[in-house]
Parts: structure tokens; sequence; C-alpha cells
């Protein structure tokens, strides 16, 4: 069953026992229960968007088994499949799914496919300088605004803030773009969902990092950017979108990234080597067992990104041996 159809078999229960859509930590979830026999080192190469996350549950898991010291390594999730195949990670955080010639290659080393677990829900937000007054945004237009191609049909180029509706001193502001740089799925994800597959103009302005994008539009007042929620900060602001140009406008909010009224909403991923008849090591089981329970979830709000349901939660457990 694909994520999208688990998740969405999750929905509506978790509607109805937690009285919001995954605003916040669904109380159903179990609370997390320690084992014995728990020590080791873990590694994780992956994910930029998850970096934060994957140190902050890291904190949490030695809080259980002070014996276990995992090391975070979060240059894009990009890096993570070849640590992953060549057995130097345990865990592969990736803001997007493996590839299918990833995924080859993992299988051709191991006999099996790596096991894809997702761990939270993230929205890739539009950011723009904290003074930009710009309403909303729709995907054709942010396609106009990022792409050479404009594949998402919108008919002109968008090169200054007046063209989406602003004026007074800010009709003819150039907008400034800031982009994460091709080894970071967000940058995939974007290029796909926002600019229909098409190329990012010339001029955008690549960033080795979430932070240093958002960075760039807090010092830039004509700036746009685009980086997980997680990232946001008090220099910026979130553009509401709209799925088609007319469209009414959504906040990058919980209730909208389950509804799909957002755009923009994604899986979080974390991949690991289970093999098919033994399954994890202990290690690794133990922490995607707290990751799906109730204070890994806790981590996940915290940091700003959307909590997993506890009926979706249960399904994972048991369709990836974590039970």
């Amino acid at each position: 069953m694909s994520l999208k159809k688990v998740f969405a078999a999750g929905i509506a229960a978790s509607m109805i026992t937690s009285g919001s859509v995954l605003a916040e930590v669904d109380p159903n979830l179990p609370n997390y229960q320690r084992v014995s026999g728990i020590s080791g080192n873990l590694t994780s190469v992956g994910s930029d968007t998850l970096n934060n996350l994957m140190t902050l549950w890291a904190e949490e898991f030695a809080k259980f088994y002070p014996n276990v010291a995992i090391q975070v390594q979060g240059a894009g999730s990009g890096t993570a499949p070849p640590a992953l195949t060549e057995g130097t990670a345990n865990f592969g955080p990736m803001s997007r799914p493996m590839r299918a010639s990833e995924i080859r290659a993992f299988d051709e080393r191991h006999g099996y496919e790596p096991t894809e677990i997702p761990v939270a829900i993230d929205m890739v937000a539009v950011y723009v300088n904290k003074d930009n007054p710009v309403e909303g945004l729709s995907i054709p237009q942010v396609d106009a605004i990022f792409s050479a191609t404009r594949s998402c049909g919108y008919g002109n180029d968008i090169s200054t803030w007046g063209q989406v509706g602003l004026t007074g001193a800010w009709a003819n502001r150039d907008i400034t773009l800031y982009s994460r740089n091709a080894v970071s799925g967000t940058y995939g994800f974007f290029r796909e969902n926002a600019l229909c597959g098409g190329d990012f103009k010339a001029t955008v302005n690549e960033q080795p990092g979430s932070s240093a994008v958002v960075r760039g539009v807090e010092q830039t007042i004509g700036g746009i950017g685009y980086s997980g929620i997680g990232y946001r900060t008090s220099g910026v602001r979130v553009v509401p979108l709209a799925k088609e140009h007319g469209q009414p406008f959504a906040e990058a909010s919980g209730e909208n990234a389950v509804s799909g009224d957002y755009p923009l909403a994604r899986f979080l991923l974390v991949y690991a080597n289970a093999h098919p008849t033994r399954g994890m090591n202990p290690l690794e089981k133990e922490f995607f067992r707290m990751v799906l329970a109730k204070e890994g979830q806790e981590v996940v709000h915290r940091d700003g990104y959307v909590t997993i349901p506890a009926s979706v939660a249960e399904r994972l457990r048991a369709e990836k041996g974590l039970n």
C-alpha cells in the first residue's frame, strides 16, 4: 500500500479521536517503553531538512538509553542512499522518496530493497521577507517566479513584485530568488511540484542548507525562497499558496496539509536496512519505535512539523516489523 493510502486510512480516525487534524500530538499514541540490552553507536546520514529532527530524536533516545551514541550528518537527501547501501549509515533520512536507481543499487548490494518509514509530515514553505505584503501566490505564479520554462502554464515571466499585484514602492522592486542546491531532496520536491518538472532560472541563488535559504530571504527585502516549514523564523513570512491560479489561498497548516489544500505537503522519510526475514537490528528497531511513539512525535511537534496520527503509526509499526 502506498504511503498516501496508508496516511488517508488513518485520517478519519485521527480526526474523531484527537479532536483536531494533526495540529498537535495524537493523544492515542502509545508512550515508549524502554527495553533492556540496548547499547551501541548509530550513524545517520542524509537530509538537511531532517537534520534537526534527527538530532532531537537522538537526544530523546539517549534519555532512555544513555549508552547509545548517535552521530547525525545532514548534507542532503542525496547522500543517504549511498551511505545506507555502503553500510556507513544506519539511518538514511530523506525529504523525498528514493529514486528507482538508488533502490536498485541497494538491492544489488544486499539482495533486497531498503525499508522506508514515514516519520513526520512537512510542508515546503515559500518564504518572503517579513515586510513583504503579498497576500498569496498560486503554484503557476511560483513557477513563473522561479522557473525559466514556466511548465505550470503561467503565461508571463514574473521578475518584479508588481507583477503579482503589489503597489507603491513594491511595484518595481525586483524579486531575488533563493533555492536549495541539487543534492537536496527539497530542491527535487520543489522542482517537481512547484515548477511542474521545469528548470530553475539561471539567476537563482543556490544555498547549501535550508537555514541559509531563510537567512537570504531575511536579509533581502525583495527576496523569496523555499525550505521546510520547520525553518520559519521571525524575519520571514510564509506565503499562502493555491494549487491553481484563481483558487483560494491556503495557509501552511497541519489541517491544510492533511486535507490536501496546501499544495506543497510531503512525508519526511527515514530509510533503514531491514532484512526481509530477520528485520532490523534491535538498536535501530527501538529508535523507530520511539520515533513513532508519543515521545517521538512530541519532538516532531516541537520542531514545527506535522505529526503522524496514532492509527497510521500503529499500521506502520505492524507493516515494518516494529511491534
